[in-house]
């Protein structure tokens, strides 16, 4: 059924996009059907939860945004063979341990909004919210293990426990102003960069691709995992709450170090850099206007543009040795769409993805 919608034998595209791509519908156009599946997966996974508990299921399991990486997955099982019925499940799996992830995120992070209404804690409480996230990391594990490989649930169980292990360590390091670039990417690479990565692996392996292939796709998943955190972090800063539709704000008001502030206190003068680790270390929403000024005149926004796109850039060349195909293209599209929402990022009432 869905090898037919999403294949290496699809009717021959060019091994890049040819043009920048700003639109999501455009870069899952191929994938569409694959998507509308994994809606229905999860809803079906809905009803295997008990009655009392099925409504705070539904709840986290059916505001599923752009479906970033049961598109990987999709992309990545086209480029290397046929797409299957177990993709789906798989895809499923994936995006049931990310759902996970963001209602423990909003409750750490005490947001109130998540894709324009009310977080799971807002609406129900952090103790409800915690444990329902554990449901959901335990469900997607047992629907893991009911492949007939136990490879699925290796690499799943693998990837969760460097999801975990990643937002452990940026917890650790709230407030912790001389973090390093280079600590800091790794943890944007094992809080994100992982799902997406085990998302283009499993992909390619369901499709039955070999190792170096399945290589090259997991280190395209992190790259362009670690670059849409970092366009992610940056929205917290720069982007527009009644756009983006969730709380923003809220790596400041916790004591997170992302990128713009890293680069903000690289770049500041020595006598203003006490200042600003001052209003950091005590942070008020009053303060906005300030570091919004600071972040301005050190030219915070375009240096973070940059590095964002030497990731992408990166994740592309990972893509090189894949023979052509509708969904080759597909994955080249999305880094397009990724380096057009960063760059159009502060240049008009708030963007994001």
């Amino acid at each position: 059924m869905l090898a037919t919608q999403l294949s290496r034998s699809a009717v021959p595209a060019p091994s890049v996009a040819q043009e920048s791509t700003h639109s999501w519908k455009e870069v899952v156009t191929s994938a569409e059907p694959f998507l509308g599946a994994v809606v229905e997966g999860l809803a079906d996974q809905i009803q295997s939860f008990d009655a009392e508990i099925r409504p705070y299921a539904e709840y986290a399991l059916s505001n599923q945004g752009k479906q970033l990486r049961p598109a990987l997955l999709a992309l990545s099982a086209g480029a290397t063979g046929q797409v299957k019925d177990e993709h789906v499940r798989a895809a499923v799996v994936v995006e049931m341990v990310h759902l996970a992830t963001l209602v423990h995120d909003d409750v750490m992070d005490e947001a109130k909004i998540r894709r324009g209404r009310p977080t799971m804690a807002a609406q129900w409480g952090n103790e409800i919210s915690v444990l329902l996230g554990d449901c959901l990391f335990a469900h997607a594990l047992k629907l893991a293990a009911s492949f007939p490989t136990t490879e699925v649930c290796r690499s799943v169980s693998a990837a969760t426990n460097t999801v975990c292990s990643g937002e452990i360590l940026q917890t650790q390091s709230r407030k912790n102003f001389a973090l390093t670039r280079e600590q800091y990417f790794k943890m944007l690479q094992m809080k994100t960069g992982e799902l997406f990565a085990l998302s283009c692996d499993l992909g390619a392996y369901l499709s039955g691709a070999g190792v170096q292939t399945r290589s090259s796709l997991r280190s395209f998943g992190l790259k362009i995992g670690t670059a849409y955190q970092i366009f992610d972090d940056c929205i917290d800063v720069f982007g527009s709450e009644a756009v983006v539709g969730k709380s923003l704000g809220t790596d400041l008001a916790t004591g997170k170090v992302t990128l713009p502030i890293l680069l903000l206190l690289e770049n500041s003068a020595s006598s203003r850099r006490g200042q600003i680790l001052r209003v950091l270390q005590h942070w008020d929403s009053s303060s906005w206007q300030e570091l919004r000024e600071a972040l301005l005149s050190c030219n915070v926004l375009a240096a973070c543009r940059q590095t964002v796109q030497s990731f992408l850039r990166e994740a592309r060349e990972c893509l090189r040795k894949l023979p052509e195909s509708a969904s080759r293209t597909g994955l080249f599209a999305l880094t397009d769409y990724i380096g057009y929402q960063t760059e159009a990022l502060g240049q008009s009432p708030g963007h994001g993805i």
